[in-house]
């Protein structure tokens, strides 16, 4: 396997980065509307925000394949932030602060929080995160469209959640959605086959753009021979289209500079950035996991690229942002090599708003459907089930906690019920791990033991050592062994000591190897 290096920013691997920056854009282009409107912001505010991602972020970023753009995970504090300040404009201002405080995080290098999320952790999030995309296209698939594109929260907005809309697009459903949904299905897959890859066209044509022209020609043939199965309204694109060069500088907004000394905008912008880094670092580290070439992302360079882009956002009346796992996984199936893909995601956005609207407002929501649905299911496979099942209970119940608090909370809460759980089993290994014991009887009938310590002894092993040294017999030999050990807690060595100094009163004797002294305390 060639190496691919973060900095390769040449043409060379275009034949594989652009196709996957034409799916991404495919998929991008609805996730940016709705959540724009999830958030109850002007819908051409997350296609800004996704324009910024895709050209800003990624050409300063040091990942190779993960994609930023508006999250689904900031549309709750969005649309109240919206509301808390009165004004857009005033909203605008918080998320340029919020940039610019991401700037500062990543230039005091906060990004090393990024290493510390448990692997169990992570891949309980991308398996939760591909089962939340499955449950949430259904409808979309089934032509029922009345939660819009990206809203992943369990409980929705308008009162129903994601198993109750399932029903609801049942009963719903149009066959022509249905149709175009299983034809674009089938086709994706068919593509994938290693079969098809032995011929040119399969290489280079992606799958994707033959599925969604497929989906709007078949959409555009219901509306000429089978009118009852034409697809309207809200089962379409709906990109803004401007009529001319005004109109379209019209989308564009400026932040309330004068409301700069509000408190409630700066609490916004600090919340903002706080929650914006730990999705990107969490997303980051996930889009890690995925890449084939197993690169790692500088996280500091990171909240600085994402601090930079949210600023220049905010300042032209775009949405927060944050490094999204949806379009970064599907960068990755679709095969992307570097960061190139991510950026043509970004031009293609771009070049959409400006002359390509009318023709992607005739794209069905059902064909898109697909697209995401077939990532879900690579995110998560029954055999990503197995082999955590296989790695054991400390591996096992921290994933599978956190697919499914993710699945009834949302993504940082889910994260956070994992990580206690991960972080109890890594308590409990410290707890068992930190020392061994050995027990054998000399010829004169005397137990004689040896507690050998580990290299790291902690406070939390001050309970178990002391309990056992406590329940020695009487007239036992105890050897404890510290040449194994580079630090140990001063708790437990006190406890050590302490038990030396009243070994005697039940004839103990103890011999202490590599153990140092202990200074501090009454009585020592």
């Amino acid at each position: 396997m060639k190496n691919i290096h973060f900095k390769e920013f040449t043409l060379r691997h275009l034949k594989h980065d652009f196709p996957a920056g034409l799916v991404v854009f495919l998929i991008a282009l609805p996730l940016c509307l709705g959540i724009a409107l999830a958030s109850q912001a002007p819908l051409f505010s997350g296609i800004i925000a996704g324009i910024v991602g895709g050209i800003v972020i990624a050409s300063m970023s040091g990942s190779a394949l993960s994609v930023s753009g508006p999250a689904a995970g900031l549309t709750v504090i969005v649309a109240g932030a919206i509301t808390k300040l009165g004004s857009f404009d005033a909203f605008l201002l918080a998320v340029t602060l919020a940039g610019a405080l991401q700037v500062i995080l990543g230039l005091i290098k906060a990004g090393i929080i990024g290493y510390y999320f448990p692997s169990s952790v992570i891949k309980g999030m991308l398996a939760a995160i591909g089962i939340i995309l499955i449950l949430k296209q259904i409808p979309h698939a089934l032509g029922y469209d009345k939660d819009a594109e990206g809203d992943f929260d369990f409980i929705q907005t308008d009162g129903a959640n994601t198993f109750t809309e399932i029903i609801n697009a049942i009963y719903a459903a149009q066959k022509g959605a249905i149709i175009i949904a299983l034809i674009s299905l089938a086709i994706l897959i068919l593509w994938e086959r290693p079969f098809l890859k032995k011929f040119k066209f399969f290489q280079f044509v992606p799958g994707a753009l033959v599925a969604v022209s497929s989906g709007l020609l078949l959409n555009n043939w219901f509306g000429a021979a089978m009118p009852e199965l034409y697809m309207t309204g809200e089962t379409l694109v709906n990109l803004p289209v401007a009529t001319d060069a005004g109109h379209f500088f019209s989308f564009f907004s400026n932040p309330d500079f004068t409301a700069i000394g509000d408190p409630d905008v700066w609490m916004v912008a600090i919340t903002i950035a706080i929650i914006a880094s730990l999705e990107t670092l969490l997303s980051i580290e996930a889009a890690d996991k995925l890449d084939p070439y197993k690169r790692d992302t500088p996280t500091n360079r990171e909240l600085t690229a994402q601090g930079v882009g949210n600023m220049l956002s905010g300042l032209i009346g775009g949405l927060p942002m944050t490094a999204v796992i949806v379009r970064s996984s599907a960068n990755v199936n679709a095969g992307a090599k570097t960061k190139l893909s991510a950026i043509i995601h970004g031009v293609l956005l771009l070049i959409a708003v400006l002359f390509l609207a009318p023709w992607l407002n005739q794209i069905p929501l059902a064909c898109l459907a697909s697209l995401l649905i077939l990532t879900g299911y690579k995110l998560a496979k029954i055999s990503l089930f197995k082999s955590m099942y296989r790695a054991g209970i400390a591996q096992f119940l921290p994933f599978i906690i956190t697919v499914i608090a993710i699945q009834f909370s949302d993504l940082l809460k889910g994260i956070g019920i994992g990580m206690l759980v991960a972080i109890f089993f890594i308590l409990r290994n410290n707890y068992m791990r930190a020392y061994t014991i050995s027990k054998k009887v000399t010829d004169n009938g005397k137990a004689q033991f040896e507690l050998e310590l580990s290299e790291e002894i902690t406070f939390l092993s001050k309970g178990s050592i002391g309990k056992f040294l406590y329940e020695l017999p009487e007239e036992s030999l105890i050897t404890i062994n510290g040449q194994k050990m580079t630090s140990i807690d001063p708790d437990v060595l006190e406890i050590i000591h302490d038990f030396k100094s009243t070994a005697q009163l039940k004839n103990i004797t103890v011999q202490l190897i590599s153990i140092p002294a202990y200074s501090g305390g009454v009585g020592h």
